[in-house]
Order: structure tokens, then C-alpha cells, then sequence
């Protein structure tokens, strides 16, 4: 087993990673930034090492400061979180040359399913089904045009490199495809520094179903179900729930034999995602792989009973899996919602601040993974989510009347939250009846008034 633990993250996941540890006897150091001084995970870790300036192009994405932070506390593992360089070859790549164990699949699987065209050969190699569309990357815009009508429209251009939604365009016909094209490669190029895109057909209406994969490194992978994370807004997860009420017995056992042959194509290790858009008919498609923990990963955690961290961890200190396939269970349902600093009245916009009041909802069927408290000063510099509210019960219409429970009672001052969001999407009959899909949330704002969603903070008077 590992002795000492680098966590290179911050928040409710910095804090996950160290519960577990803690329980498996782990050492563990967490490493932070100037604005992350008063973060609990800096409280709670064996010890804390500050590694640069707030923002994190100064701090949690400097890999020499956090492998020289490894080197000086004689940490023989780091664990990466999700974010920031948990999905970077170049770190895993260079935690491997320095003799420190990256906990998660190696540097060269990270690269091979970080780009989206290598990743897409490497499962179709498997006889995983893939979205029609372009052999790998695209760059002149007549062979596009000329593929894209081939495809037949609409189809959605993707950036090589992509993720949340960025160089991701769509085009319904031939006369926007070129500006579409253009538009997708240019936010390739700034933000990820590769124009490269390449086109697929586009699937109206899907539902984004992803398999949680654990692989060891002794050759064994199982899956452990699906989650269901259609509902998200501009690409990024708003609820995510297990199981998915779209999918049937049969459908499930199909996909999740296909989610293990694509992890076994990429001979891959440890904890993963593979990632699927299912249409209406039920035929279902790989979109791309996560080679990291999952922010929705605690879902999986309650209908399983399996604790996704510490399987991580065994699994990096080259112990066997210990679980066959027939031997995981689904039983009840869980929903998670991600609680963030933001204001929905304002489009959503960052709202930063110091908490002065913090009352988090408890009682049966309730999780919270959270890293704040009152006084808490939420930073500017990060991803605005403040924590993760899951809840759970015999079947889903209870994890969903706890869900609206749970957001009734969960008062945070000082600061805008998307809760009153969360709480109209939990109320809606469409949410209720399962019949969302990754169009959802699009929709549901269009007819929701937005008074209904103001961040209103709690009366304290």
C-alpha cells in the first residue's frame, strides 16, 4: 500500500481524496495557493505546502512546483483530482520519470484518449459504435464542406483537443458550415493551443449516458453501471443521476460491454469514464473517455456500495481489483446536483464573496461533499462550484423528494448560489418524469421566467 499521498487539487475533491486516504492508514499533503490559505483540505491533510499565487496558472497547474512539493515531503504518490492536470500526459508523464506514482492510467493512454480523434480509432478498433463522421482531423475547409454533406446535416464540428463545450460548433446546413468551421477551429486555437477539429454527424436529442469503468493492473476491468448526465447546460453537468431511468436491463448490459471493451482497447488502469450519446431509438454512440475521477462519481458510490477513491488508491499500490462483474449490484437510486457561486438572475454570472451563513440540509438519504463553511471567502480564480448535494433512496421519486427537501433547507449568505435553479429544475414534471435530454436545460430556461431563479440570499434579519 502507499505511504504518503500528494493531493494536487483544492476543494470538496482535495478533501475527498484525504478522507479516503485517512481511512486506508495514508499520509497525506495538500498542496494550495495563496487564496486557498483557509481551505479545510490545508486543515485536515498531515501537512500543507503552499506552491504559488491564486491564480492557478501560478499554483495548481505548475507542475515543477507540485512535483518539487512531492520531492521535498517524500510523497510516493500524487493524486491528481479531476481538473486542472489530472487529464495532462506531460504531468503524468513526468511523475512516472521522477519515480512518483500518478493514480491514474498511464501518460501514454492519457494521450492517446485526450485526443478525441485517436481516442474515437482506438475504441472503433474494438467494435465499440462511433458517431459517423471524419477518420481524424480536418483542416481544409472544401474537403469539410464536401465530408460534412456526405455525414449529411446537421453535424457538429469538435476541437482535437476539446472539452467543455469549447471549439464545439454545430451547422443544419451547408450555407453556415463554413463559418461554423472557421469559428470552431479559432476557439480550438485559443484555448487549447491546437486548431485541429474534426466532424461528426449530429444526434438530436440524446441523452449523455457514461460508464464508470475500474481497471487494474493486473488485466482485469469491470464497469459499475451507468450515470445519466443529460441534464447540463453549455456542455457542463448540472444534475447527474444512477441509475438512468432511460435505459433498459438489456440496453445497460449491452453498453456497459462495450464501455469495458473500449477501456480494454486503450489498455487502460484504474478509474475511468467512457462516455456515450444514446438517441431515441436506444442506438447509442462513444463520444470520448474521462482518464480521471468523475465529479458525479459519488452516485455511482451509494447504488454500488464501492467506494471509488479507495479503489483508486488499491489499484495504483498494485493490489487486484477483487470484484468480478456478476458481482456488482445496483440498488436504489441517487441524484446529484453541483452547488455553485453564481447567480442564474444574471446568466449565471460568478458571484465570489465571504459566506456569512452556512446551514447545510442533513436527515435520511442526504450526502454533502463540500469544502466551505461560515466565513468561508469563496476565490474568483476557480471553477465556481462550492460543492456537491446527493441524495438517495429505494427508487427515484424518493431521492427526488429528498433532492427537494434538501435544497429547501440548505442556507448559504453572503453569496449568490444556483440553489433557487436547482430547486425549479427539481420541481419541473419534465425532470420528474425522466424525460430529459442534453437539450433540457436550453429548453426549461426558455420558458422559465428568470424572477424564478433569483439567488436571493437568506433573510437574516
Amino acid at each position: 500500500m502507499l505511504k504518503k499521498i500528494l493531493i494536487a487539487n483544492r476543494g470538496e475533491i482535495a478533501l475527498r481524496v484525504i478522507r479516503a486516504c485517512r481511512e486506508l492508514g495514508i499520509e497525506t499533503l495538500a498542496v494550495y495557493s495563496e487564496a486557498d490559505e483557509q481551505s479545510i483540505h490545508c486543515q485536515i491533510a498531515d501537512d500543507a505546502i503552499c506552491i504559488g499565487a491564486a491564480p492557478s496558472g501560478e499554483s495548481y497547474l505548475k507542475a515543477d512546483r507540485i512535483l518539487s512539493a512531492a520531492e521535498l515531503a517524500n510523497v510516493d504518490a500524487i493524486h491528481p483530482g479531476y481538473g486542472f492536470l489530472s487529464e495532462n500526459a506531460d504531468f503524468a508523464e513526468q511523475c512516472e520519470s521522477c519515480n512518483i506514482k500518478f493514480i491514474g492510467p498511464s501518460s501514454q493512454t492519457i494521450r492517446m484518449m485526450g485526443d478525441k480523434a485517436l481516442a474515437r480509432e482506438t475504441v472503433k478498433s474494438a467494435k465499440v459504435p462511433i458517431i459517423p463522421g471524419s477518420e481524424g482531423a480536418i483542416s481544409d475547409d472544401k474537403e469539410a464542406l464536401k465530408l460534412a454533406k456526405e455525414i449529411g446535416f446537421p453535424v457538429i464540428i469538435k476541437a482535437v483537443s476539446g472539452g467543455g463545450g469549447r471549439g464545439m460548433r454545430v451547422a443544419h446546413n451547408a450555407v453556415a458550415f463554413q463559418r461554423e468551421f472557421e469559428t470552431a477551429r479559432a476557439e480550438a486555437e485559443k484555448a487549447f493551443g491546437d486548431a485541429s477539429v474534426y466532424i461528426e454527424k449530429f444526434i438530436q436529442e440524446p441523452r449523455h449516458i457514461e460508464f464508470q469503468i475500474l481497471a487494474d493492473e493486473h488485466g482485469k476491468v469491470i464497469h459499475l453501471g451507468e450515470r445519466d448526465c443529460s441534464v447540463q447546460r453549455r456542455h457542463q453537468k448540472v444534475f447527474e443521476e444512477a441509475p438512468s431511468p432511460f435505459l433498459s436491463a438489456d440496453l445497460r448490459r449491452r453498453m456497459g460491454r462495450m464501455a469495458v471493451k473500449a477501456a480494454e482497447a486503450a489498455n487502460y488502469k484504474n478509474a475511468g469514464t467512457i462516455e456515450f450519446l444514446v438517441d431515441k431509438n436506444g442506438d447509442f454512440f462513444f463520444i470520448e473517455m474521462n482518464t480521471r475521477i468523475q465529479v458525479e462519481h459519488p452516485v455511482t458510490e451509494i447504488v454500488t456500495g464501492i467506494d471509488l477513491i479507495k479503489k483508486q488508491i488499491q489499484i495504483a499500490s498494485g493490489e487486484p481489483l477483487g470484484i468480478e462483474q456478476k458481482q456488482v449490484k445496483i440498488s436504489g437510486h441517487a441524484i446529484e446536483c453541483r452547488i455553485c457561486a453564481e447567480d442564474p438572475s444574471r446568466n449565471f454570472a460568478p458571484s465570489p464573496g465571504v459566506i456569512d451563513l452556512y446551514y447545510p440540509p442533513g436527515g435520511p438519504g442526504i450526502r454533502l461533499d463540500s469544502h466551505v463553511y461560515s466565513g468561508y471567502p469563496v476565490p474568483p480564480y476557480y471553477d465556481s462550484m462550492i460543492g456537491k448535494l446527493i441524495t438517495y433512496g429505494a427508487t427515484r421519486d424518493e431521492a427526488i423528494l429528498h433532492m427537494n427537501r434538501a435544497l429547501k433547507e440548505y442556507l448559504i449568505g453572503g453569496i449568490n448560489t444556483n440553489i433557487p435553479f436547482l430547486q425549479a429544475i427539481v420541481s419541473d414534471p419534465v425532470f420528474r418524469q425522466g424525460q430529459t435530454t442534453t437539450r433540457y436545460v436550453e429548453e426549461f430556461l426558455a420558458r422559465t421566467p428568470r424572477y424564478l431563479l433569483s439567488a436571493s440570499q437568506p433573510d437574516k434579519s
